[in-house]
Formats: structure tokens, sequence, C-alpha cells
């Protein structure tokens, strides 16, 4: 029986929220962030260069506003049954985030998800710098998680879920892609598009 991988987007699809944007509500510049999340999610900006332009406003904030975001974020209706039915077939579910290890990395923990892949932001003295570690969770390192962990874990088919235009590669790259209350621009280059905000659909999918 070949073995299934699926591979969720974790803003706005895992989760209810932008974590971009709360951080940026504690920096007291949510609007202006929120604003530069909208037209990258859109495809309008380059997304690599607009996390580091919303990164930077960040700079001074304390990182325990990291704890108080994790208390925040809501996961999204329907993934636990989903990571439940997955590994009740064998599979496995990652996340991949433009986001944040930070945060992602103990919600993964909680879900009991196989793989998990963020942004790791720099912090020095117990404060955000306005820097990210490494390189940029952008599309094509979607992509590249996608298939290397597919590879890693013999999974034959895999499931690419994502809402953003940062989420095409590695839905093209997936056997099946499937849009999450998808922006315009991600709803006609999915193989299918749920709307509202529940992932139980999926569960008749797998």
């Amino acid at each position: 029986m070949s073995r299934l991988l699926v591979v969720l987007d974790v803003d706005s699809t895992l989760i209810g929220e932008e974590v971009i944007d709360l951080l940026a509500e504690s920096a007291g510049v949510g609007a202006v962030v929120a604003d530069i999340t909208a037209a990258a999610m859109r495809g309008e900006l380059d997304f690599a260069g607009s996390l580091l332009r919303r990164v930077a406003l960040l700079a001074g904030l304390p990182a325990a506003v990291l704890s108080e975001v994790r208390a925040r974020i809501t996961v999204t209706d329907g993934v636990a049954e989903l990571v439940a039915a997955v590994h009740a077939g064998g599979g496995a579910v990652g996340a991949v985030s433009g986001g944040f290890a930070q945060v992602l990395d103990p919600l993964a923990d909680e879900l009991g998800l196989d793989r998990r892949h963020a942004n790791d932001l720099e912090i020095v003295d117990g404060r955000l710098t306005g820097r990210v570690l490494g390189r940029i969770v952008d599309a094509e390192v979607k992509r590249e998680r996608l298939l290397a962990w597919a590879d890693e874990l013999g999974a034959t088919r895999t499931i690419a879920i994502g809402d953003g235009a940062n989420d095409l590669l590695m839905m093209a790259a997936a056997s099946l892609s499937i849009g999450f209350d998808a922006k315009p621009a991600v709803r006609s280059e999915t193989d299918i598009c749920l709307p509202g905000r529940s992932l139980r659909p999926v569960l008749h999918l797998i």
C-alpha cells in the first residue's frame, strides 16, 4: 500500500491567524504589517522580501510575547481528526510555514505532527532583533520540504493544503493540491478548493 504524506501551510490554514500580524499588534505596527501580509498572500509582493520588511518592524519586541501569541492562536477545525486519520492509515503529516519556529514547534508537538519547518527569529538578550536566521521559508522552500519529506518517509502519495500564493509551488509538486479558504490567486491553480474554515472535508479525500 502506498504511503500518504499530507503537508499543510500553517498561518490561515493549520491555524486561523497570521502569527506575524499578532506579533505586529504587540509591537504597535499591526496595520502596516497586516497590509503587507495581505499583499504577499495575494501574490502581489515577493514573499521573502516582504517577510524581512515585516520582521524588521518587530525589532526590540520582548521574546516573551511569543508565548502570549501562542496562547492566542486557534487550531483550525478538523486538524486533530485529519492527523489521526492519516496516522491510522500509516501516513504522515507535516507543516511548513513562512511563519516562525518559535510558534510552530510547540504546536507541532502538541498536534503530533511528523515534520515541521519554519523561519527562525533571531533573539538576543531576550528581544527580537528584527532579523531571521538562515534561509527564508518561501514558496521554493515549501516545495523542497514536501519533496524531501516524501523521500525520507517513503511516501508515494502527497497532498498539499494551503491558502496563499507562496503555497503554489508546493501544491504543484503534490499528487493532490487543496486550496483552503484560498486567496483568488490560488483558487484556479488547485485541484480542489474547500470553502469555509474546516478541514473535515479532507477526511473524505484520504
